[in-house]
């Protein structure tokens, strides 16, 4: 880690194993810590609960609830994660849509390799 760079703590949320390894690895060549990795929107609020990130990596399709009905949860939460919205379908919703469900932003995961991950986090850190 540079001298000066700011740790920034990220939940991925993803039910594929696979993707959860390439967003992890995606995250921590950025200088990015990735503190838990969940399958499914309920480990996913327990995860953020346990761990306070400072950002939340979620997929918009889970097994048990969809990336909307998570980001909603987590904006109710008295220090709430920045969450980054990713998924392969294109986005069906307007960007007030997703800024009233809580969603700072929307990343295609074709387009993760080549977003700017630590520049979508760096302003929830403190």
């Amino acid at each position: 880690m540079h001298a000066g760079l700011m740790c920034i703590n990220i939940v991925i949320v993803d039910d594929d194993p696979g993707f959860r390894r390439i967003a992890t690895t995606l995250l921590m060549a950025r200088g990015l810590r990735v503190v838990a990795a969940s399958g499914d929107g309920a480990s996913a609020l327990a995860a953020v609960r346990a761990h306070r990130p400072h950002g939340v990596l979620l997929d918009l399709h889970l097994p048990d609830l969809d990336g909307l009905s998570v980001a909603r949860q987590l904006a109710e939460e008295d220090d709430r994660p920045r969450v980054v919205l990713t998924s392969t379908d294109d986005l069906l919703w307007s960007s007030e849509e997703l800024v009233s469900a809580g969603i700072e932003s929307f990343v295609a995961k074709d387009r993760l390799f080549d977003a700017d991950l630590r520049g979508l986090f760096a302003s929830s850190a403190p």
